[in-house]
């Protein structure tokens, strides 16, 4: 028997009837490698999620593998575009032979770019993870990004109690008043630190849905305008004098998780392409053992 005899007579069990009938919302694979193309010549590692449904009530299965090539075929080492990715999910759905009427993808990957330090001429590299769901059907293509964002937050009511604290050492080091060069060398010691406000790194996370017609993803646009509406964004490449920059950031910006919530939606709100946001900040807290967390979305 030779191989292509052999493979006539391979059984494919796919095309029997299913015992209970019925449609099925989404049937795919999770947890696909693929390489992605991030600007031009970035290649960047990705974990893709990708489904159609089932349509047809009789039918006991789709034909999964011919996801998993079209995926290789379409995406794979391919730019990152709405577009782009609305074609490969029809050609997903026609890839059924009628089973299928709809089709997703789940892209998760990391987005590295430069951030300059904040006093000195250096500059380092941050990640910042996407994770991207486009989806089509009778209705059209939706899509939608996520994006995690690392920032400082100092707590205002700890800054308070230690300003408070602070000053009741003061009074009691100069009772009677004292001249400028002994009161700032008092500051400068240990002595004039008596308390410091609590502070933690925290966390954006920014789901937008994107409006009809856009096509490439605003990431850059979008993390420079939340990092400069927060004024704490974490940081790469670090000297004394940008440490020191930092500190001082973090005085002008007090927040709790509410003000830092309400900061981020304010510019997300107002970024072209968005159609509907949800941002959840999370503080973790270094004061307790649980975080404090704020979420504002659209309406």
């Amino acid at each position: 028997m030779n191989l292509e005899s052999r493979k006539t007579l391979m059984p494919d069990v796919a095309h029997e009837t299913a015992t209970h009938a019925r449609g099925l919302d989404w049937v795919g694979m999770e947890g696909i490698a693929l390489p992605l193309r991030l600007d031009g010549d970035i290649i960047a590692p990705a974990i893709a999620d990708v489904f159609v449904n089932l349509a047809d009530a009789n039918a006991r299965g789709i034909h999964m593998s011919r996801l998993y090539l079209q995926l290789q075929e379409s995406l794979a080492n391919g730019d990152v575009s709405i577009a782009r990715i609305g074609d490969f999910l029809q050609a997903c759905i026609v890839s059924q032979n009628g089973l299928s009427t709809a089709a997703r993808v789940r892209l998760r990957y990391d987005v590295l770019l430069e951030r300059p330090a904040l006093a000195s001429a250096n500059a380092g590299w941050r990640d910042y993870p996407i994770e991207l769901e486009v989806e089509l059907d009778g209705d059209g293509l939706r899509a939608a990004f996520t994006i995690e964002l690392q920032y400082s937050s100092t707590c205002p009511a700890s800054a308070a109690l230690s300003r408070q604290v602070i000053s009741e050492h003061f009074l009691r080091a100069f009772p009677n008043g004292g001249d400028a060069g002994e009161i700032a060398a008092w500051l400068a010691s240990p002595a004039g630190m008596a308390a410091t406000p609590h502070a933690q790194r925290s966390v954006a996370r920014i789901r937008v849905e994107l409006a009809n017609g856009v096509d490439v993803l605003p990431i850059a646009v979008l993390v420079d305008a939340v990092e400069r509406a927060l004024g704490t964004p974490v940081q790469t490449a670090v000297k004394r004098e940008d440490e020191r920059a930092f500190a001082e950031a973090n005085a002008a910006n007090l927040m709790f998780c509410e003000d830092a919530a309400r900061r981020v939606a304010s510019v997300v709100s107002k970024m072209a392409g968005c159609l509907r946001y949800r941002v959840q900040v999370s503080h973790l807290e270094s004061l307790h053992a649980h975080d404090a967390v704020a979420v504002v979305c659209s309406k």
